[in-house]
C-alpha cells in the first residue's frame, strides 16, 4: 500500500488519444518527495535539451504535491511544469485552489500531457473513467466561463476545472492556467496548453487517500493548526502588513499598501511615485477595496482566507488573490479601482498578472520615445487606462502590434528594434520580474533574483526578514521566539544587521552567511513544491508553522518515510540541482545570472561577482554555475553528471575546475 500519494500517474497522449494509468517507483518519492521534484526527474528523463516548448515532444505536467489530499493544513498546491517559451528554460508554477487534492482522490500523482490534438480538446478525469472529450463549443471562451460550462455539461458541480482563455489558445508567452481562485501562470505554461490544443483539465474524484501513521499526523496536523492561530493572534512587529501575518499573501484582506507603492517600481518598471501613499489615498483605497471584494475565500482545507470575491458592476464575479490588484495599477501609474477592473478581465483571459501589465507600460513607454509610432499603435486610445485595455485586447488575439507584444518584453523588443531592447529592462533570463527599484544592493536579494531557477523572486524569498528592522529592540524581540531558525547563528545574523545609509558597502556579517540564509530560503521553497504545501504557511513567511524541524516527522506520519532533517534538506537540494542541470543542458549559464541594472541605485560588480563565486561553491556548482561532477554523485544524481560530460558541459570525468563551456553546449 501507498501512503499520501496514490503511487499512479495518468498520462495522455493527445496526438493518439491514448491514455493510460502508469504505477510509479516508491523510490522516487524516497529520492524526491514528490511534486516539483518527480516532475523535474521525468521533464529530464523524458524532454532533450533539442525539443522546443511548442513541440508535442516537449511534456505538460500537472503533479500533485505529496501531502495534498491529506488532512495537512494548507496543502493544496498543483505544480505545473513544463518548457517556457519564454524563457526556453524549466517553467514552473503553483496553482492553488483544489484542483490537486481532487486529483489524488480520483487516484492520480500526476498527469502527463504528451502529443497535441489535432482539434480542441479538454480532458474530463472522473476517479477510473477518464475521457478526452471535444472543446470546440468553449473555442474562444474565458477560463472561469469555460469552466463553469464544463460543470454544467457534465452536470456535476464540485468538479474542478483547469482551463486556459483566449491567450493560451493563441500561444501568449506569458499565457496562464486558471483555476478559479489560483493560477498557474509564470513562464508562459497555459502557452503550451494552448499549443496542446487542452482547453481544460475537469477532475472529480471521490476516493480516499492512505496515511502510514494517523493518529501520529493528526496530532501533528493539529499543532499546525494552533500556531497559525497563535500567530494570527500576534502578529510580527516592524514589518509590513502582508508579512506580518500569515498568508498568501492576504492581499484581499489588506489595504495598507504603503510599502508597496512607495518602494515598487511604477509604469514599466522605471519610476518610483515616491511619497505617493498619504492618508487621503489610504482612505480611498480602502473604500474601493471594501466594495469590490465581496468575501474573503479559503483554498482546500485552510484556514487562512487570502483570496476574494471580486464584485464589479462592469464585470462578472471573479476571484483574486496575492499582487494582482496592485500590478496593472501600477504598471498604468493609476488608482486601485482600475486595478480590479483589468485585471479581472485578463484572469479570463487568461495571461499573468506580472508580466501583463509590464508588456503594456513597456508599449507605451516605446509610444513615448517615438519607437512606436500611430501606425504601429492605429486605433489606441488616448487616456492610459483605455490604452491598457485596447492593449490587452491586442495581445490576447495576436492582432496589429499584439502579435509582438504577445511575445513578452524581451523578444518583442528585438523583434521591434530600433532602440527598444533599452526599454525591456525588468527582466532576468527573458522573464518579467516584479517591479522594483530600491536605492541599495541587498546581497541576499542579488543571490535569489539572480540564481532561482523559478525566477520569479515571491517564490524565492521568505523565513528571513526583508530588511533590518530600525531598533534593536526589535531584533531581539524578533528573535527571542524565533524557533524556526535551521542553527542559532541565524538569530545573530538578524541582531548584527543595522541599516545603512546608501553610500555604504551593504553589510552582513560574512559572504559564507549570505549563502547560508539564501540556501535556508531556497529550500523551504523546494520543501513546499515537493509536497503541495503552501507558501503562505511556510517558506514565504517570518515565522511560519511548518518549518525545517517538525516537516520531516509530518512526512514521515503522512507517507510512511524514514526521514530526518538531514535526509529533508538532501531532498531539497537533489531537487534544486537536478532543476539546475535542466536548464544548464538547455544553455543557462553565468552571464544569464544578474538582475536587471536599474534595480538598485547603487551597485556593486565585485562584490556582485564575488557572491556568485562563492554562492556557486556552496551550492556545488562552478563557476558557470554548472553542478560540479561531485556534487552530482553526493546527491546520486550521477547519471546526470554523465549526460553532462558526454555533451561536453562539464569536461573531465569529475568536474569543471575552470568553469568553461562549450558555446553550444545543451543545443546539440
Amino acid at each position: 500500500m501507498r501512503y499520501a500519494e496514490t503511487g499512479y500517474n495518468l498520462e495522455v497522449d493527445l496526438s493518439r488519444g491514448n491514455i493510460e494509468r502508469v504505477e510509479t517507483d516508491p523510490r522516487l518519492t524516497e529520492l524526491h518527495i514528490g511534486g516539483l521534484g518527480t516532475n523535474a526527474k521525468i521533464l529530464w528523463d523524458r524532454v532533450p535539451p533539442e525539443v522546443e516548448p511548442f513541440s508535442p515532444d516537449n511534456l505538460l505536467i500537472f503533479g500533485a504535491g505529496l501531502l495534498c489530499g491529506t488532512p495537512a493544513v494548507g496543502a493544496n498546491r498543483t505544480i505545473v511544469s513544463t518548457f517556457s517559451p519564454q524563457t526556453l528554460l524549466m517553467a514552473y508554477s503553483m496553482m492553488g485552489g483544489f484542483f490537486a487534492p481532487e486529483l489524488k482522490h480520483a487516484g492520480y500523482d500526476k498527469v502527463i500531457i504528451r502529443g497535441r490534438s489535432p482539434d480542441l480538446v479538454y480532458l474530463w478525469i472522473n476517479n477510473d473513467r477518464v475521457e478526452i472529450r471535444d472543446a470546440g463549443h468553449l473555442r474562444g471562451k474565458g477560463s472561469l466561463e469555460t469552466a463553469e460550462i464544463i460543470r454544467q455539461e457534465l452536470n456535476e458541480p464540485n468538479a474542478q476545472v483547469a482551463a486556459i482563455g483566449l491567450a493560451g489558445e493563441n500561444r501568449v508567452y506569458y499565457a496562464s492556467i486558471e483555476h478559479g481562485r489560483s493560477s498557474a501562470s509564470r513562464g508562459g505554461i497555459g502557452a503550451v496548453m494552448g499549443d496542446k490544443r487542452l482547453k481544460a483539465i475537469a477532475v472529480r474524484g471521490t476516493k480516499d487517500v492512505n496515511i502510514a501513521r494517523p493518529a501520529r499526523f493528526i496530532e501533528l496536523c493539529n499543532e499546525v493548526l494552533k500556531y497559525i492561530q497563535f500567530r494570527q493572534e500576534n502578529p510580527v512587529k516592524g514589518v509590513p502588513p502582508i508579512l506580518a501575518v500569515l498568508g498568501s499573501p492576504q492581499e484581499m484582506a489588506i489595504h495598507d499598501e504603503e510599502w508597496h507603492t512607495n518602494n515598487f517600481a511604477w509604469g514599466n518598471a522605471r519610476y518610483r511615485r515616491k511619497d505617493f501613499w498619504t492618508r487621503e489615498v489610504e482612505e480611498k483605497w480602502k473604500e474601493v477595496q471594501s466594495k469590490a471584494v465581496e468575501r474573503l475565500i479559503s483554498c482546500y482545507n485552510c484556514p487562512l482566507k487570502c483570496g476574494g470575491i471580486i464584485s464589479h458592476p462592469q464585470l462578472k464575479r471573479y476571484m483574486m488573490k496575492c499582487y494582482s490588484k496592485l500590478t496593472y495599477t501600477m504598471a498604468a501609474m493609476s488608482d486601485l479601482e482600475f486595478g480590479f477592473k483589468i485585471a479581472g478581465l485578463a484572469q479570463e483571459y487568461g495571461v499573468d498578472g506580472y508580466s501583463t501589465p509590464q508588456v503594456m507600460a513597456f508599449a507605451l513607454e516605446l509610444y513615448e520615445a517615438g519607437i512606436l509610432t500611430d501606425r504601429d499603435l492605429a486605433g489606441m486610445p488616448s487616456d492610459t487606462e483605455g490604452r491598457f485595455f485596447w492593449l490587452l485586447e491586442r495581445i490576447v488575439r495576436r492582432e496589429g502590434i499584439g502579435d509582438v507584444l504577445a511575445n513578452g518584453t524581451y523578444w518583442a523588443a528585438r523583434q521591434i528594434g530600433r532602440g527598444a531592447e533599452a526599454y525591456a529592462h525588468n527582466t532576468i533570463k527573458k522573464h518579467e520580474q516584479l517591479p522594483l527599484k530600491l536605492g541599495m544592493l541587498n546581497p541576499i536579494y542579488f543571490l535569489m533574483y539572480s540564481t532561482g531557477e523559478k525566477i520569479n523572486i515571491t517564490q524565492i524569498e521568505g523565513q528571513f526578514p526583508q530588511a533590518p528592522f530600525a531598533t534593536r529592540e526589535l531584533r531581539e524581540e524578533f528573535v527571542k521566539d524565533w524557533f524556526q531558525v535551521p542553527d542559532e547563528r541565524f538569530k545573530q545574523y538578524v541582531l548584527d544587521w543595522e541599516p545603512r545609509g546608501e553610500r555604504s558597502i551593504p553589510y552582513y556579517p560574512t559572504i559564507e552567511a549570505t549563502c547560508e540564509i539564501v540556501d535556508w530560503q531556497e529550500k523551504m521553497h523546494y520543501i513546499d513544491d515537493a509536497t503541495g504545501i503552501c507558501a503562505g504557511v511556510s517558506s514565504f513567511h517570518l515565522k511560519p508553522p511548518y518549518h525545517i524541524h517538525n516537516l520531516p516527522d509530518i512526512i514521515s506520519a503522512a507517507a510512511g518515510i524514514d526521514l530526518d532533517r538531514e535526509g529533508l534538506s538532501l531532498a531539497a537540494r537533489r531537487n534544486r540541482t537536478l532543476i539546475r542541470a535542466i536548464n544548464v543542458r538547455r544553455g543557462l549559464r553565468r552571464k544569464d545570472e544578474r538582475p536587471p541594472e536599474n534595480h538598485w541605485k547603487k551597485r556593486f560588480p565585485e562584490l556582485e561577482a564575488r557572491l556568485l563565486d562563492e554562492y556557486y561553491k556552496f551550492k556545488g556548482f562552478n563557476k558557470e554555475g554548472i553542478p560540479t561532477r561531485e556534487s552530482l554523485l553526493e546527491l546520486g544524481l550521477d547519471y546526470v553528471g554523465e549526460d553532462l560530460l558526454r555533451r561536453g558541459i562539464l569536461t573531465d570525468g569529475k568536474s569543471d575546475p575552470a568553469g568553461e563551456a562549450p558555446a553550444e553546449a545543451g543545443k546539440k
